[in-house]
């Protein structure tokens, strides 16, 4: 006898409505809590600010920070660098026509600009990679340092906070022409002195900011210092690795992120130089030998009245700065996993 179809259900123990597929808590899909059918759930819908918009708020101080001491100000010398810009008082309207790339131009052709450019990169060469090793070494050296560690922290950091007023008549007082160190040096001293000398000028400022920002880097690098495991050391001890194969094989690599940042940072030093050749070389000098950028736009801008040509030189430096950060990050950074 041939039973209903209900019935051989019972029996066999399959659903007279045919298979269901059963998810994680047992019921099928498309069921709501009940077992009732129910259409399949919804995506989350797309939020511009992200999963805890609060956070947007407690961001917001240093949103309006940037945008009105970093973002503002630039698109604004942007906006100079393209018109006939001139200073005029306060109330007073004047027309500042667009002079497309004129001021460019004029910037580009200027010899004092393109030696200003080459004493910068001067200094870059000179500074940048002795501020990354020495800073590098003697982190190291500190971080190893059982006696008297908290003192020698403090000591390497003490000029980074010192008034450069102050440390700045130190050095003019050992680099003078009848200074301690030409003292030292007797019949070898440079003829003429370091700091009134064409070749010897932008090498002795850039001996100056190296000394003088060296505890700011040691910090960082001792930060980095302490994420890398003993546990490799004391592996590499055991495998009969020197100090050095230690350093270059274990510190070195675990410290790059440090060294790309310590990098970026020198290098951004660098190209707005402008306290230290103007107080020791008494304003770029000898014959522009240590003139910097900067220094230009304050005297074009300011002293001479032409900021729109200062605002031009100012974009061209940014630009500059961005693209030599950027090869930083590719020769030092390397490539990211």
């Amino acid at each position: 006898m041939t039973l209903p179809r209900s019935k051989r259900a019972q029996q066999d123990g399959s659903s007279p409505v045919g298979p269901a597929t059963a998810g994680p808590t047992g019921r099928g899909r498309g069921s709501n809590e009940s077992g009732a059918a129910g259409p399949p759930p919804r995506r989350g819908r797309w939020r511009p600010f992200g999963a805890q918009p609060i956070g947007i708020l407690f961001s917001a101080p240093y949103l309006l920070f940037v945008l009105a001491v970093l973002a503002y100000p630039l698109g604004y010398a942007v906006y100079i660098s393209f018109h006939d810009f001139f200073f005029t008082a306060p109330g007073v309207s004047v027309p500042k026509p667009f002079v497309g790339f004129e001021n460019y131009v004029a910037v580009l052709t200027d010899p004092a600009v393109i030696r200003s450019f080459g004493n910068i990169l001067i200094f870059l060469v000179i500074n940048v990679p002795l501020t990354v090793a020495l800073s590098l070494v003697l982190a190291n050296a500190l971080n190893r340092v059982t006696r008297l560690r908290t003192f020698f922290r403090v000591s390497y950091y003490v000029p980074y906070v010192t008034a450069s007023v102050a440390v700045i008549a130190v050095w003019l007082f050992l680099f003078r022409q009848n200074g301690l160190v030409n003292s030292l040096l007797g019949p070898l001293a440079p003829e003429p002195s370091w700091l009134v000398n064409s070749w010897l000028a932008m090498p002795t400022v850039a001996l100056y900011v190296t000394w003088k920002q060296l505890g700011f880097f040691i910090l960082l690098y001792l930060a980095a210092l302490q994420n890398i495991p003993e546990e490799l050391y004391e592996s590499a001890a055991v495998d009969g690795a020197n100090k050095w194969t230690q350093f270059w094989n274990i510190t070195v690599p675990g410290v790059r992120p440090a060294s790309v940042l310590v990098t970026l940072l020198a290098t951004i030093t660098g190209a707005n130089l402008f306290t230290e050749p103007y107080l020791l070389t008494a304003g770029g000098g000898p014959d522009g030998a240590s003139t910097s950028p900067v220094f230009l736009m304050y005297r074009t801008g300011i002293l001479q009245g032409n900021p729109d040509i200062a605002a031009a030189l100012g974009v061209i430096l940014v630009i500059g700065v961005l693209l030599i950060a950027l090869i930083q990050r590719r020769l030092v950074g390397g490539k990211e996993e």
